[in-house]
């Protein structure tokens, strides 16, 4: 089997769908005693610089000029703002909920693309499929808003990760619009040191309390950089570059499944009928969007 051509490629889309839907846990847990914005800043600015530090010692093309800080700007908002938006919701909220929310993300993608310059016109059949996707997401969250203990966080929770979607839709498709010369994951590089360095100031004087470095916090974040954002990441492009881009769309569904197993797993995060019929209905949805839609794909960087 390894002697199969497509071997490597199939082996980093699995290591995709699988990182990739740990990360939620392990945000989790680095919040056990971390500031979300300390988290962030740490993650992204660590993992950026050795990513840099790897492609200037392969001699790799480093965007320059203007399409330096537009990339750069870019990273703000896929990953300072989005995942700024998600590690502060997993205080209020599951993990395995946090990630079958963010599921939803593709819904944002086809609608911001209709309306920018040159996209992809809605057809009925992908606002039916956005509509599906909406209902799923209603009945996810209606159970847990309802009740007394998560009802105003779940709909805060709810709110501040749909700001995450639109901020990383919107800048992948900024990102996939721009023409440059440098490599994607260099590109990614870049992007992971500018929202790194863009929530260091958020980090610095941030309110609350102080962050606790324990050694649970710290080896969840050595977790996330190494293996969320560094391979994950690299092996996403590597799958891109090799595999069907529908083949590799398929982690959409496989790491909110991880991501609610560990969760249940680990800390016993509640999952019952209703969340699998929210669940299932919010993939049908996604399906029907990524079927009849001709829009770009979403880079995910969790």
């Amino acid at each position: 089997m390894r002697d199969h051509p497509l071997f490597k490629a199939y082996l980093a889309l699995l290591a995709v769908c699988f990182f990739w839907g740990t990360t939620y846990l392990g945000i989790r847990i680095s919040l056990e005693s971390l500031h979300p914005m300390v988290l962030v800043a740490v993650r992204f600015t660590t993992s950026g610089l050795l990513m840099l530090a790897g492609a200037l010692a392969m001699r790799v093309r480093l965007p320059r000029g203007r399409e330096l800080w537009r990339t750069a700007f870019n990273g703000v908002l896929i990953l300072g703002v989005g995942n700024s938006c998600l590690s502060i919701a997993e205080l209020w909220i599951p993990s395995g909920f946090a990630a079958l929310i963010v599921t939803i993300s593709p819904l944002w993608m086809v609608g911001i693309d209709a309306l920018m310059p040159g996209g992809s016109r809605l057809r009925l059949a992908t606002v039916a499929g956005i509509l599906v996707g909406g209902i799923g997401a209603v009945l996810l969250v209606a159970p847990q808003a309802s009740s007394a203990a998560l009802g105003g966080q779940m709909w805060a929770a709810f709110m501040l990760l749909q700001l995450g979607n639109f901020a990383w839709c919107f800048g992948s498709l900024r990102q996939l619009r721009m023409e440059g010369k440098a490599h994607p994951v260099v590109n990614g590089a870049v992007q992971q040191l500018a929202a790194g360095l863009a929530c260091v100031p958020f980090a610095v004087f941030h309110s609350g309390p102080p962050s606790v470095w324990t050694a649970r916090s710290i080896s969840a974040l050595l977790y996330l950089i190494a293996f969320g954002s560094i391979v994950g990441y690299s092996s996403y492009v590597y799958a891109l570059e090799h595999l069907p881009v529908a083949l590799v769309s398929l982690h959409n569904y496989v790491n909110p499944v991880v991501a609610v197993f560990l969760g249940w797993l680990f800390f016993r995060e509640p999952f019952g009928r209703v969340e699998l019929l929210g669940m299932l209905v919010i993939f049908i949805g996604v399906a029907i969007v990524k079927k009849f839609s001709h829009g770009p794909t979403v880079v995910e960087l969790d």
